[in-house]
């Protein structure tokens, strides 16, 4: 199998020239997540604290792809994601083992004071430990620590090599069965990443309605397939797109939906404001949603929500899981933005002609910011829809919270702090 690291350093060269080699958050979150699966297939656990093992290893190298491209929220979201399933994995199997125990404790002779007390004893440690999940001492330790005369009724010197071979064995199992969890529900992660989309595109019938007329901005693939999903459930409509300056992705959207027999009409960013009134409905994409129902989408996009609030157009949100943040945009360690290159803007030859050689330093008198992403608010979006179902703003933070552990947000913190 390839060196794990040696994937790791491949992978940072792709999120560092992003432009170039990833395209999109569903690719990043796509390849995040299979990065991590093998990191996790290669790891060696130790019989004790095997998920504590895994955990390290997944923070290690999730660490380094987010202080690689913090702006880039996907990765860090999956990174978190992955966290999440190691714990609950873990905890599933603690729950189990908790529950054998008890079955053994009550399986033995209830006359025996002695060593129903110790079973009961043993029970009510391990309940312990699993409360901790992940803390030592883990449910391995406390079994290994645990006397065998207590853990183990002993009929006899044979019976108890037995017994003893088969602690051994069962411990090697556990161990397979927590990273076999892990990959198969890592697996799973990596299926709705890619079906996402579909998801999504499948309630598309329930939110557009005949002879409305439809905004977007730019080009999202989730949009593409939203609208085309409307289409062929013979919805009629007509789709107002927005350029999207200064990289016009808008334009590439225009051709794909008139490739698909959409009717579409191309207008400039400037012009939203005078053509909401005609809207019925505003449908874009996003490239992160916060904890707080926040927004970061591409630039422009909070004009077209002002826009849509001023004339109480409803304002929706498409987006994947693994776009849902567990952050708020207001910490420190979130890059809402970046500054692409001037040249989107201004080529090379006008920039030069605004440099100021009189006074022998050559700085510019003319300064180009061309940032990459807007914010919009939570009071300004009416609904999201991602591949879990249509959720109001101030519902999201359930939402989220389903998907991450609260002890995995510090990865973000080091990482950008590292950065």
């Amino acid at each position: 199998m390839p060196d794990t690291q040696a994937l790791v350093n491949d992978f940072l060269n792709k999120l560092k020239k992003r432009g170039s080699k990833i395209e999109g958050s569903q690719a990043t979150a796509r390849q995040t997540a299979e990065l991590l699966r093998s990191v996790i297939s290669q790891q060696r656990v130790p019989y004790t604290n095997q998920a504590g093992a895994l955990i390290d290893a997944v923070k290690a190298i999730g660490e380094q792809l987010i202080a690689a491209n913090p702006v880039e929220l996907a990765v860090g979201n999956i990174v978190r994601r992955v966290l999440h399933i190691i714990r609950e994995e873990d905890l599933s199997l603690t729950t189990a083992a908790i529950g054998g125990l008890n079955l053994s404790a009550v399986s033995d002779d209830e006359n025996d004071d002695d060593r129903d007390g110790d079973s009961t004893l043993s029970a009510a440690a391990v309940a312990a430990a699993a409360r901790s999940t992940l803390r030592p001492p883990s449910l391995q330790t406390l079994l290994e620590d645990t006397p065998v005369s207590a853990a183990v009724p002993q009929t006899s010197s044979s019976g108890g090599d037995s017994e003893g071979k088969s602690k051994s064995a069962d411990k090697s199992s556990r161990s397979r069965k927590l990273k076999h969890d892990v990959i198969e529900a890592v697996n799973e992660l990596i299926q709705d990443i890619v079906t996402c989309h579909e998801q999504i595109a499948e309630q598309a019938v329930e939110h557009i309605h005949q002879n409305e007329v439809i905004l977007t901005l730019g080009s999202s693939r989730t949009v593409l397939e939203f609208l085309f999903a409307a289409k062929e459930k013979k919805r009629s409509f007509r789709v107002f797109v927005a350029e999207g300056a200064p990289r016009y992705q808008g334009h590439l959207l225009a051709k794909e939906l008139v490739a698909r027999g959409l009717q579409t009409t191309l207008i400039t960013d400037s012009a939203v404001f005078a053509m909401i009134s005609r809207v019925n409905m505003v449908i874009v994409g996003a490239h992160a949603v916060m904890a707080n129902g926040g927004v970061i989408a591409p630039v422009g996009m909070n004009l077209v929500a002002l826009a849509a609030q001023k004339h109480a157009v409803p304002f929706v949100v498409l987006a994947g899981s693994h776009k849902l943040c567990p952050l708020y945009p207001h910490n420190p360690e979130v890059l809402l933005n970046e500054l692409r290159s001037p040249s989107e803007l201004l080529d090379f030859g006008e920039f030069s002609d605004c440099m100021d050689f009189g006074s022998g330093s050559g700085s510019p008198l003319l300064h180009v910011v061309n940032p990459a992403f807007d914010y919009v608010p939570p009071k300004l979006v009416s609904l999201f829809i991602t591949d879990a179902g249509g959720h109001n703003p101030s519902y999201m933070y359930r939402l989220i919270a389903d998907y991450y552990s609260a002890d995995d947000l510090v990865v973000q913190r080091r990482a950008t702090a590292g950065n």
